[in-house]
């Protein structure tokens, strides 16, 4: 089954899983641990990282002896592999929130999502997928490279088009775009993000952020959100979880109402720290198959002003 099907799949549970529950029956869109189990080393760890120096520019020649690494505190067991992926093909998924609260917003970021499919995606190496989402969600476009059949996807985008009910399911679109569609291909020698616009409202997910996380890190996926301004007096939650989708997969979020030259800036910094990123996996010296959360430092030479990584990882679990 493709994950186009896989997605429209989980879509179609996921309304008779709220019409279920609104007849009282027991139904759920919660994935069986089975179908979504990823087999990776369980003692190793795969980090992607880019580093800048003080004009903001990469810096793309540096070596794994020139860098501090930390796993909760401790200098790992053993480095197994470090590797630069200077000027690397890049493998992008592009997320549309078109629910109820994104309706002002939708125009403005299909703008920005434009921008990036036909001016900043390389047609000889890179892809792209399109999904829009909302309750549910639908895949526009399948991986890709023509700028064109990305810019008719995006234009395709509607208010409400991923919402047969009320609500919106953030975290499920982002699980199921790192799972099905970036834990589906040869992730290890490209440059992986995702473009998420959205406010960050969830109110239907039935997939945690831990999973969502851990299924993006897996796949060594960085999500840069582009979110709204809040409106009026604003205590959303969403900002928070944007925050943390992003720290935790090496990513950022940005302004998604800014002018056209700044959101120009944004996609051209994001491209820029892909796509000259470095993939290091070591063994950390204490890892515990307990699930838990364990954070990551790195820290690099004089030269290297900002290191963009992801803030640590979820332990497999036995």
């Amino acid at each position: 089954m493709s994950w186009r099907a896989q997605i429209r799949l989980g879509c179609a549970a996921a309304a008779i899983a709220l019409a279920a529950e609104a007849c009282g029956g027991q139904a759920s869109l919660r994935p069986d641990p089975d179908e979504f189990r990823l087999t990776v080393p369980a003692d190793e760890v795969s980090l992607t990282f880019q580093a800048t120096d003080a004009h903001g520019l990469a810096v793309s020649d540096l070596k794994a002896d020139e860098f501090q690494l930390r796993d909760d505190g401790k200098p790992p067991r053993r480095i197994l592999a470090f590797t630069s992926l200077q000027d690397a093909p890049i493998r992008a998924g592009i997320l549309l929130d078109t629910s109820e609260s994104m309706l002002r917003d939708i125009a403005g970021n299909r703008a920005i999502a434009n921008r990036y499919a036909l001016q900043l995606m390389r047609q000889d190496t890179d892809r792209t997928f399109v999904m829009d989402f909302g309750f549910g969600s639908n895949l526009r476009q399948d991986w890709t490279s023509s700028g064109a059949v990305l810019s008719t996807a995006i234009r395709s985008v509607a208010p409400g088009s991923a919402n047969p009910l009320r609500g919106t399911a953030v975290i499920d679109a982002v699980f199921r775009a790192c799972y099905y569609g970036f834990g589906k291909i040869d992730h290890a020698a490209s440059g992986n993000f995702i473009l998420l616009f959205s406010d960050g409202e969830d109110n239907a997910s039935h997939t945690s952020l831990a999973e969502a996380v851990d299924a993006c890190q897996k796949a060594n996926t960085a999500i840069y959100a582009f979110r709204p301004a809040p409106q009026g007096a604003n205590h959303s939650t969403g900002p928070q979880m944007l925050a943390e989708l992003a720290s935790k997969t090496g990513g950022r979020v940005f302004h998604a109402d800014e002018s056209e030259a700044e959101a120009d800036r944004d996609l051209r910094t994001i491209v820029a720290e892909v796509r000259n990123g470095y993939r290091l996996v070591y063994k950390p010296a204490e890892l515990k198959h307990d699930g838990a959360f364990h954070s990551i430092e790195l820290i690099g030479p004089d030269r290297v002003a900002r290191i963009h990584v992801r803030s640590g990882y979820y332990a497999p679990e036995r």
